[in-house]
């Protein structure tokens, strides 16, 4: 067993709690995935025997973790070799207005940027009652995280400030703190509508996936204090990078 392995097992054993309400493979798979985000398993995951000494639980314990974990997409078995760590999913919770910038960073990943087109456009016909403008300042990026291509996010501005944005650097970091810190805009709340659309060509090259692949879309339009739109954003994410969460609360009528 290697170094890495032996110290990792000194750290972790009393991380499972038989007494826990959680089933023990629950507990497990969050182990595992917490590990892997925080870059104490490398490339791979210990094998199955390995696990379930190291955590002191049965081998359907560890394989109905292991399982979860290849549904989410988090690993992939490979014949003979093992289980190997998949390409970090970013995990987006929605009810957080929070820069994609700010997303990638909080996954323990180097976000990037990649500036594809920006400037003074004519809203297409299809828009223009949802954000109520003629003329629009758009900027188009592609968004990386660990220089791995995961969304493209196209944003239309009111004329006016999308041209003083424009004066900034809008080719690194993240708008929302150019709008709050540089141009003393309040951001307050966004809506936001999630879809599943067709890729096309041009969009699928950039994000490096196949053709005739569907995507996450994303509509977002954002407010400031005041109720008036800010940003109307269009983002086409990779779904092999990227997935949405809902925390939802009973309700009773």
């Amino acid at each position: 067993m290697d170094i890495e392995l032996c110290k990792i097992r000194k750290e972790s054993k009393a991380l499972i709690n038989p007494d826990n309400p959680i089933p023990l493979h629950v507990q497990l798979r969050k182990i595992i995935e917490k590990k892997i985000t925080q870059g104490s398993f490398k490339e791979k995951i210990p094998s199955e025997r390995e696990l379930m000494e190291e955590y002191n639980v049965s081998r359907s314990t560890v394989r109905e973790a292991i399982s979860q974990l290849v549904v989410d997409g988090v690993v992939e078995k490979r014949h003979g070799k093992g289980t190997f760590i998949s390409k970090k999913p970013i995990h987006y919770w929605m009810g957080n207005l929070i820069s994609t910038t700010d997303i990638i960073k909080d996954m323990g990943m180097q976000p990037g940027t990649k500036l594809i087109e920006h400037g003074i456009i004519k809203v297409p016909e299809e828009l223009k009652d949802a954000i109520k403008l003629e003329e629009a300042y758009l900027i188009k990026r592609l968004r990386f995280a660990d220089n791995v291509p995961m969304a493209i996010e196209t944003q239309y501005y009111p004329l006016e400030l999308g041209i003083k944005l424009s004066q900034l650097n809008i080719n690194e970091g993240t708008l929302y703190d150019l709008l709050e810190d540089e141009l003393h805009i309040q951001l307050n709340d966004s809506e936001e509508v999630i879809s599943s659309q067709l890729l096309s060509k041009e969009d699928a090259t950039l994000l490096e996936i196949a053709e005739g692949n569907n995507t996450l879309h994303l509509e977002r339009f954002v407010y400031d204090i005041e109720g008036d739109l800010i940003e109307y954003c269009i983002a086409n994410y990779n779904p092999n990078m990227y997935s949405f969460h809902f925390r939802s609360q009973r309700i009773k009528k």
